[in-house]
């Protein structure tokens, strides 16, 4: 098979697996093309909003549809960085320790209620989701490929719950909330019962190879020079303002650039338009501003979080 007949089949794969999600989790088109969107562009995704709207869920969909092997933690205030990683163990017959992996050596993490656990325990995950290896007892090992960290929170004021650092939180690419469904989809909600009785139903439509080729596909997607002076436009009119502690950093223009080319890629152009720009801006960069006046991170679905990236949208001039 050539290399246009292998994209044609992985495009029509990645289309199957928006339309298996959008099965599942009812009324939510936008959020999961952003959960795909964060897939091909190679980062790790944050799913947050209040207990019972369905985060779960679509986790589990997606692990179910992407055909990857994936492990699920259940993150609590006791669980232990070694819960994670794994552990050296001393094989009496060798003489030896051993070192027994833990549930991060998969190609997609369920990270449950993430922020459930202490930070140590959550600081476990740093080296893995931005170098995608671990170290351990000075011996450095390799994570599998496609690595994808698919993380749930609650928000920050509930009880039990431990705010992400900073720099957890830039480890996410993507912050995506649910909501509450519409009175239409709530209704069919109530009629047909819980949807993760679906999910052991839906059918793997990809699998390791094709989301391997399908993140490379996304790379070859054009960004023009205009189209690069807009997205440092963007970043720019975070900084040095009075109302933000920090401004975006060049990690966050980059991931904002791959997730544009990801968005374009799902809709079948080849080059990146200002309106797939526009339409990550709000997942890639509202969880990585944190205002002044608050003391925390606003939930990327509040006034105060989005207003920034609306108000970017609004002012800064589109290329022509």
């Amino acid at each position: 098979m050539n290399a246009a007949a292998a994209q044609d089949r992985d495009a029509g794969a990645l289309q199957r697996a928006l339309a298996a999600l959008e099965t599942v989790v009812l009324g939510k088109p936008r959020q999961v093309r952003l959960c795909l969107t964060c897939l091909l562009a190679r980062g790790h995704l944050l799913i947050e909003d209040v207990p019972g709207v369905g985060k779960t869920t679509l986790a589990h969909a997606l692990a179910q549809v992407l055909g990857l092997a994936w492990q699920r933690v259940q993150f609590t205030s006791d669980l232990l960085p070694a819960d994670i990683i794994g552990v050296s163990i001393f094989d009496r017959a060798s003489q030896q320790f051993k070192f027994r992996q833990g549930p991060i050596f998969t190609q997609l993490l369920l990270a449950d209620e993430v922020n459930r656990a202490s930070p140590r325990t959550q600081s476990a995950l740093l080296e893995a989701m931005e170098e995608r290896q671990v170290s351990v007892d000075l011996t450095t090992y390799r994570l599998a490929e496609p690595f994808f960290v698919v993380a749930t929170q609650n928000p920050h004021e509930q009880l039990g719950t431990f705010p992400l650092p900073e720099s957890q939180l830039d480890r996410f690419l993507m912050r995506v909330t649910l909501g509450y469904p519409d009175a239409a989809h709530e209704r069919e909600l109530l009629k047909t019962g819980d949807r993760r009785d679906l999910i052991p139903g839906l059918e793997p439509v990809l699998g390791p190879e094709a989301v391997i080729g399908a993140q490379q596909a996304v790379r070859a997607i054009h960004v023009s020079e205009p189209l690069l002076d807009y997205a440092q436009a963007l970043i720019a009119g975070t900084r040095g303002r009075a109302d933000l502690k920090l401004g975006l950093s060049p990690r966050a223009g980059q991931g904002l650039i791959r997730c544009a080319q990801a968005w374009a890629s799902l809709a079948g152009r080849p080059a990146v338009l200002p309106e797939d720009v526009q339409a990550v801006l709000p997942a890639v960069v509202t969880h990585r501003l944190e205002r002044r006046d608050s003391g925390r991170v606003e939930p990327s679905d509040s006034p105060a979080a989005l207003g920034v990236a609306e108000e970017l949208i609004k002012t800064v001039p589109v290329p022509l």
